[in-house]
């Protein structure tokens, strides 16, 4: 009977014990988990929803989410993808459904589902599941991986490290004649400290386009104001692509938001024809464009240097000309950023030129197989980083269920 020893009781864990067993009933598998706890990203994700994938269902469309691994994930995502999981839950009980915005959760509505479907066939397989086993080392004996823990060391024919992004588990990967690429954070939120800003806490744009002064980074969609700054898809997208340039910096950058994803003369036309049309209206009190919210409006307006009191028959070519760059090429000064500590991603892991994709196997030893997190490889928000883990596992349980 072959033994298999996986490091890690997370998503990319389960999945891959549990494809792994269902291919092979007769190989003997051990998760061994650090924590007292499994499944702590999946429980979490999604406000407890757990955000299990993405609807997009073209391996082409879909690696352009990963900053990291792109090039690495379109062959693997043409055996495993997303429609692929929804048919792997469906036929375990599991229907899943999609959001307006793409977004993919459980019928169910609760990460509960997830873990419940995923503990039902590990211990309908006979899997063993050990949490308080972190390893401490790894090496190999005569052909045999061993891996030792405080409690009691194990003999593995085939060894997945699936334990996520920690530098404890990167260390073990280097000992293994493994590169690391060092870590960085990924998916943070902009800290911006702003007078245009305060007391708008909670606001948002539906669509806005934000890049980085300087760079040729720029992402677009909905962004949201916290009481830190700036948030929502638009900028953790571009902090997933810029994470190693924003790192370089320091976190010390200037932003440029177009609030409208609009070009600045059509903006300043309709300012133009308000003008013309509502002479006698007072500017702030209405906004004219259904994306800007009344108060995020009179932020604006304020900051053009027009009075609470001014009408748009009033408003001189200075006051039009800076209203319309505030709305399109408004410029903030980002210091700092604040990650999601308990969803935290971060772009960096083992270096993917030493991994073979057709099986997730390490090119440096067979045997040894990396999925997950662990690996170079992340996504921006949304249901990606999920869909590794599942695409990885797949492949990598296929592998695992050949005999030795």
């Amino acid at each position: 009977m072959n033994k298999i020893v996986i490091i890690g009781g997370g998503a990319a864990g389960y999945f891959t014990a549990i494809n792994a067993k269902e291919k092979n009933p007769d190989l003997d598998i051990t998760i061994l988990e650090k924590g007292k706890d499994v499944l702590q990203k999946v429980r979490i994700s999604g406000g407890g929803r757990c955000n299990v994938t993405h609807a997009c269902f073209e391996p082409k469309e879909l690696v352009k989410f990963y900053p990291r691994g792109e090039k690495e994930m379109l062959g693997p995502f043409h055996q495993f993808m997303t429609g692929d999981t929804f048919e792997w839950f469906d036929d375990r009980g599991v229907p899943l459904k999609i959001e307006g915005d793409n977004r993919v959760f459980p019928e169910a509505n609760t990460s509960q589902a997830i873990i419940d479907c995923f503990q039902k066939a590990i211990d309908t397989l006979g899997i063993k599941v050990l949490t308080n086993y972190g390893v401490n080392s790894v090496n190999l004996l005569d052909g045999k991986w061993m891996v030792h823990t405080k409690k009691q060391t194990f003999e593995a024919d085939k060894l997945v490290i699936a334990a996520g992004s920690s530098k404890k588990v990167w260390e073990l990967c280097e000992t293994l004649d493994h590169a690391v690429i060092e870590p960085v954070p990924s998916l943070f939120t902009f800290n911006i400290n702003d007078k245009r800003l305060v007391d708008l806490l909670g606001i948002s744009v539906p669509n806005a386009t934000v890049n980085i002064v300087g760079t040729k980074l720029e992402a677009s969609g909905p962004l949201l104001i916290t009481h830190w700054g700036m948030s929502g898809p638009a900028v953790l997208k571009l902090s997933a692509f810029g994470a190693r340039i924003l790192a370089e910096k320091n976190y010390q950058y200037n932003v440029e938001v177009n609030w409208l994803s609009r070009p600045t003369d059509k903006v300043l036309n309709v300012l133009l024809n308000l003008k013309k049309k509502e002479p006698r209206k007072t500017v702030i009190l209405k906004s004219p464009f259904k994306e800007v919210s009344r108060r995020l409006w009179e932020r604006f307006v304020l900051f053009s240097d027009i009075f609470k009191t001014q009408n748009w028959a009033d408003l001189n070519s200075i006051q039009l000309d800076k209203l319309a760059n505030e709305l399109t090429k408004g410029r903030y000064n980002a210091n700092g950023r604040t990650t999601f500590k308990d969803e935290f991603v971060t772009a960096g892991g083992v270096d993917l030129k030493e991994i073979n994709f057709k099986r997730f196997e390490s090119k440096k030893h067979s045997a040894l197989f990396f999925v997950g997190e662990v690996l170079n490889i992340d996504a921006v928000t949304g249901g990606f980083n999920f869909q590794n883990a599942w695409t990885g596992g797949y492949i990598c349980a296929k592998a695992l269920a050949e005999e030795i």
